[in-house]
């Protein structure tokens, strides 16, 4: 549930960087859905890096040691 949870977040961070390209190129940057758009990106990133953090310190994740 939890990697399920991950991947969702990071596809939400992509959909969300392809939508602002989207608008950057229709409105000109002349309207503020960039901005909004960037603002959520950054809000999913850090939600997303927060999930990692505290399921790699609660065990729910753990690290390759190996390469």
């Amino acid at each position: 549930m939890l990697k399920i949870l991950i991947v969702v977040l990071m596809l939400a961070v992509v959909v969300s960087l392809f939508s602002g390209l989207f608008f950057l190129i229709r409105d000109g940057g002349k309207t503020n859905r960039v901005l909004n758009s960037l603002a959520l990106r950054v809000a999913l990133s850090v939600m997303l890096l927060a999930v990692i953090l505290i399921s790699l310190w609660q065990g729910g994740l753990t690290l390759n040691p190996t390469p």
